[in-house]
């Protein structure tokens, strides 16, 4: 049977390795709640990044939508006045009207590709179209870092759990469960679009 002062030991033993585990959790927490910032920041980055290029492509479709309709108004005009011009006698008169189906056709056609300006429907449809992939691209990223940002909170609150409970398994989950968060928010980083059949069947249901 253990004396009075080995039973002390034993107590300051177990009190410091009491002491040393809680400081290890403390630091896992503060590691968790770190990288939680770091995911909550470039989720918000992300977000905004989708939301402006969703709005600038959906500007830059009604611009190409308002540019189709004056193209085809305009191609229709031609197509009426060319049947006046078919019709005319009167040589002048069918020079002046040949004159401005031909300009006509010229607006039509810068309508459709101008690259000088880059608001030709042409450009304009690839203008939409890389808004479109880039806001896609965001999208899928600020995914991961959501998902991220979930798993370091579920960490922070089972190693805080850990302290409570001095159940050590909690701390050793909370680790693993952080290491996940760590995986999603470098996904996103540079494989935003790993886990898209996560969200595509997160968001039918």
């Amino acid at each position: 049977m253990a004396g009075p002062h080995e039973q002390l030991e034993q107590t300051e033993h177990a009190e410091h390795a009491s002491h040393s585990g809680n400081k290890k959790i403390a630091l896992l927490i503060s590691v968790l709640a770190l990288f939680l910032a770091f995911s909550e920041t470039l989720g918000k980055s992300a977000q905004t990044k989708a939301i402006t290029d969703n709005v600038a492509a959906n500007d830059t479709w009604s611009f190409f939508q308002a540019k189709t309709m004056r193209q085809a108004l305009l191609a229709t005009a031609a197509e009426q006045l060319q049947v006046q011009a078919d019709k005319e006698t009167d040589p002048q008169v069918k020079a002046r009207l040949e004159k401005r189906i031909e300009d006509w056709k010229k607006t039509v056609a810068r309508y459709e590709d101008e690259p000088a300006t880059n608001e030709g429907r042409k450009q304009l449809t690839a203008r939409a179209r890389k808004l479109e992939a880039s806001r896609e691209l965001a999208m899928a990223r600020y995914h991961n870092y959501e998902f991220a940002s979930a798993a370091f909170q579920i960490g922070i609150v089972l190693a805080s759990a850990e302290v409570i409970t001095s159940i050590t398994a909690l701390g050793w989950l909370s680790g693993l469960i952080g290491l996940c968060g760590l995986a999603l928010m470098g996904l996103g980083l540079w494989e935003p679009h790993a886990l898209d059949f996560l969200t595509h069947a997160a968001a039918a249901h």
